[in-house]
């Protein structure tokens, strides 16, 4: 009996060993993904202004930083960044609020990452607008849509970015 518990617990902590080294290998895959986005891109947005994006490493390479430009007076950034085996990013949005979401691996695939809300700093409720989800989706090498889902009072409305 002691042989069957011990033998058990091997197998259930090499289990554990092993889907963990597969969340870090697709967390890592998934960042390594966001890093291959380092430059300028430019496109319309769902009203059709125009945006401009730049993805730029930082802090060593341990993060990319986005500098989203839609219209003159709208700059916000985003980091991604991995948290011991999950992506997670932080929106410094411009409504004054910090949302932090993690890509959500049961919605992603190998041609889009999707995140989706974990909390923010800086709201004074639930019902305050924020970003709540978004998702960046690979066409090819050198096109690519991004998804950014603004919540307010329950309500949700989606900003697509398509960039080249």
């Amino acid at each position: 009996m002691r042989r069957v518990r011990l033998t058990l617990g091997l197998f259930l902590a090499l289990v554990a060993i092993a889907t963990s080294s597969l969340a870090a290998s697709k967390s890592q895959s998934e960042f390594d993904k966001i890093k291959s986005l380092a430059g300028n891109w430019e496109g319309k947005a769902t009203e059709g202004n125009p945006v401009h994006i730049n993805y730029k490493l930082v802090s060593g390479g341990t993060a990319v930083m986005e500098s989203i430009l839609e219209k003159s007076e709208a700059q916000m950034i985003t980091v991604y960044y991995l948290d011991g085996d999950q992506l997670m990013l932080t929106h410094c949005c411009m409504a004054n609020n910090q949302p932090r979401m993690w890509a959500d691996a049961s919605t992603s695939t190998p041609a889009a990452i999707r995140f989706s809300f974990v909390d923010a700093t800086n709201l004074s409720g639930p019902d305050d607008g924020r970003m709540h989800a978004h998702s960046i989706e690979w066409k090819d090498a050198d096109h690519v849509t991004q998804h950014w889902t603004w919540r307010q009072k329950g309500e949700e409305k989606v900003e697509a970015f398509e960039l080249q």
